[in-house]
């Protein structure tokens, strides 16, 4: 093979890899465009959930817009806890997702019997959302999360997605268990 075919055929080669290289770094690049993007709009959406949710710091101000407390304090042997759930029965039942209005705002009761505000739940009950809509719900680019029945909540089938937007969660913001939440402050009483 001649000195000329070599370098031509090397030339070529290293076009190719060129070629290949630019493409590898293209796909790079969208994927670390995807993935800032869907961390954009995550936190995004815990924003809008702490707006909605500030005032709700305090439990009466909750109680007030009609939450009330449901289910005791939910927690899990191997999972941690997810807190207290004060439920708007209406905004359950009108069947509407609205990051603005949260169905259940989550509270952590503490050792000294006070409530810590530390999320929220988004939950449309399954039939309801299934008579207008063919898709799973999902609320901040967050596909919400699908409980079956019968469940612990004694609830037909729903969806529901929690919003760890007042107490960081180290397994993620909108993982159903909050790692680093406690049942332990619970008294059995509604405070």
């Amino acid at each position: 093979m001649s000195r000329r075919h070599m370098t031509r055929r090397f030339g070529y080669a290293l076009g190719m890899l060129a070629v290949v290289g630019a493409g590898a770094s293209l796909v790079a690049a969208q994927e670390h465009d995807h993935s800032q993007a869907a961390k954009s709009t995550a936190s995004g959406f815990i924003k809008i959930v702490r707006e909605a949710t500030e005032r709700f710091k305090d439990v009466a101000v909750a109680r007030h817009e009609d939450y009330e407390l449901a289910f005791g304090c939910v927690s899990g042997p191997d999972y941690g806890a997810m807190g207290m759930h004060f439920v708007n029965f209406p905004l359950v039942l009108d069947g509407v997702l609205d990051p603005t209005r949260p169905e259940i705002v989550i509270y952590e009761p503490l050792p000294n019997g006070r409530l810590r505000l530390i999320g929220a739940d988004y939950l449309v009950l399954a039939d309801a959302w299934h008579a207008t809509n063919t898709n799973p719900p999902e609320l901040g680019g967050q596909l919400m999360h699908f409980f079956e029945a019968p469940n612990r909540f004694g609830l037909p089938p729903f969806y529901t997605l929690h919003a760890w937007a007042w107490k960081d969660n180290p397994t993620g913001a909108f993982v159903n268990w909050h790692a680093n939440v406690s049942c332990e402050g619970f008294s059995g009483q509604n405070p």
